[in-house]
């Protein structure tokens, strides 16, 4: 323990090096990681750290599956419902299947190694392809359903990781039996995550506390997904089920100063989690050059660009088929929900990145069968998948801009921007109205002098006066006076620092004031319209 401290230590001043680095040099975070990563194991005197499964689907997973699940809207989720759930399960399985005959014909693997290997490597990752293509500017109901699959498809690939390691270690399956259970642990696990979301808003609406609500909000994931996980399903759908509930039900309950607070605290914990996860994901290099050497060099690379081959023509399939082919079936879904451009199409089958779930499930692997001999091709399983892992985040990572730059979907995204924001300048103003119109339902029942009506009513409509009128795709940041507002806040610090120094006011004033001015500028974000370009 004492000498895994150090190494601890390493790696968060390496996430915090990269991460700014990366953000220069225009490159997804995760790709920066996972090579920093690699790079870092092989410094000279750097001692091999294996990561341990168990972190990443105990310790890591229920937080970013928690954290995505909140922020994603559970009106589009259940809009996009039809679509996830053929990505999340049935290409999933589709991808498995196809894996384990190719590997069975092709190169010899046993039925069972095959379609484990291919349950390990089937799900795209939630995280890395995610901050490539929000950061592209991509259409909403495409980022919704990217992010819906990542959130989904881990439960899939872990409950037939089982099945797999079961039937090869005891030699026996059952298929009906397996969906029998498949589909008791997905309704037994939305019922439970659904209990654990309700439970959790009411404790926090019941304690009004900051404190408490985010240490608590902090726990929710990991009661959600490790009751579950421990008696015997996965736990991903009952967290996922948790924070969709807490997102659509969260912002009557929640307060405003939990919410304020909750926000930086999360942001914090999900940068260090998933920095950490990636750096450690490609610190496994060394440990599996080294493991790699029991195998002749032509075999790793065939059974590894034999797979490759086959989880994208497998997506690609499937992405197609689950698109288009229900729309060919149903003149009902073609009038209510229209095939989308092929260029939706497209994109959705080009994202399948790998990522630290698939690593995380080789890990586990036992070491021996039940017989006590060896389990079969484990070194070979952890090595390809490791080897799928760094080829979809660096390569798709790096081709996905490409591939939206030359079919345009930047564009589209930025259309939607605009409307997005038009929408939103209308709820504003709509909302201010609707509070000075029941301004004097209020004062009715309350004995108010005019001057507090006054200044009730002059500060509803000061806010409503900072909304710009209309919304100019043309304008620049400039043009609200933005930078100017940021430079007269920085001014009043100066002052206020000034009369610290001089002894004028105490720490506690100091602070109260720097708070209000904190609030003040944050919230020039929300009204930052930046220039569109169409």
């Amino acid at each position: 323990m004492d000498a895994k401290f150090p190494i601890f230590l390493i790696l968060v001043a390496v996430l915090a090096a990269t991460a700014p680095l990366a953000k220069r040099i225009n490159v997804a975070p995760a790709i920066a990681m996972l090579l920093a990563g690699i790079g870092l194991a092989f410094v000279p005197g750097m001692p091999a750290l294996e990561l341990p499964p168990e972190l990443v689907l105990l310790g890591i997973l229920p937080p970013l599956i928690y954290s995505a699940s909140v922020a994603m809207s559970w009106r589009e989720f259940r809009y996009n419902l039809r679509m996830i759930t053929l990505l999340a399960v049935g290409c999933v399985i589709f991808t498995a299947c196809l894996v384990a005959t190719a590997t069975h014909y092709l190169i010899g693997l046993p039925w069972g190694v095959g379609f484990l290997l291919g349950a390990i490597v089937a799900p795209p990752d939630v995280v890395a392809p995610l901050a490539v293509a929000r950061k592209l500017g991509l259409p909403r109901r495409l980022l919704v359903v990217l992010e819906g699959e990542g959130l989904a498809n881990d439960a899939t690939t872990l409950i037939l990781y089982r099945f797999a390691v079961v039937a090869i270690s005891t030699g026996a399956f059952s298929l009906p039996k397996a969906a029998g259970t498949f589909a008791a642990i997905l309704i037994c696990e939305l019922a439970f995550g659904l209990a654990i979301g309700w439970l959790s808003l009411r404790l926090r609406h019941w304690a009004r506390d900051p404190q408490f609500e985010i240490t608590l909000s902090l726990l929710t994931p990991y009661v959600a997904y490790l009751v579950p996980e421990h008696l015997g399903g996965s736990g991903i759908i009952a967290t996922v089920a948790c924070g969709l509930y807490i997102s659509w039900n969260g912002p009557l309950l929640i307060s405003a100063a939990t919410r304020l607070q909750g926000i930086f605290f999360w942001d914090l914990i999900i940068f260090l989690v998933e920095g950490l996860l990636f750096l450690l994901t490609g610190f496994q290099m060394r440990a599996l050059i080294e493991k790699s050497k029991a195998f002749p060099f032509a075999e790793i690379v065939v059974a590894t660009a034999l797979v490759i081959t086959v989880i994208v023509i497998a997506r690609f399939l499937w992405v197609y088929a689950a698109i288009y082919v229900p729309r060919m079936l149903s003149s009902g879904l073609r009038r209510t929900d229209p095939a989308p451009d092929w260029k939706f199409t497209f994109v959705i089958a080009f994202t399948g990145v790998r990522g630290a779930v698939s690593l995380a499930a080789a890990l586990a692997l036992p070491f021996a069968l039940a017989s006590g001999e060896g389990f079969p091709a484990r070194d070979l399983i952890l090595f390809v998948s490791f080897n799928i892992i760094l080829i979809t985040v660096v390569g798709f990572g790096l081709g996905l801009p490409l591939v939206v730059d030359w079919l345009g979907m930047g564009r589209i995204g930025r259309e939607e921007v605009i409307a997005e924001h038009e929408a939103e300048l209308d709820a504003r103003r709509n909302a201010l109205a609707k509070a000075l119109a029941s301004l004097d339902a209020m004062t009715d029942d309350r004995e108010l002098s005019d001057e507090v009506v006054k200044l009730l009513r002059a500060r509803h409509e000061n806010r409503s006066n900072q909304l710009p009128t209309e919304l100019d795709p043309e304008m620049d940041v400039s043009a609200l006076g933005i930078d100017l507002v940021r430079e007269l806040i920085a001014a009043e610090r100066k002052y206020i620092h000034a009369q610290l120094r001089d002894g004028n006011i105490t720490d506690e004033s100091r602070r109260r004031i720097e708070r209000d001015l904190d609030l003040e500028e944050a919230g020039l974000i929300n009204r930052e319209f930046r220039k569109v370009p169409l």
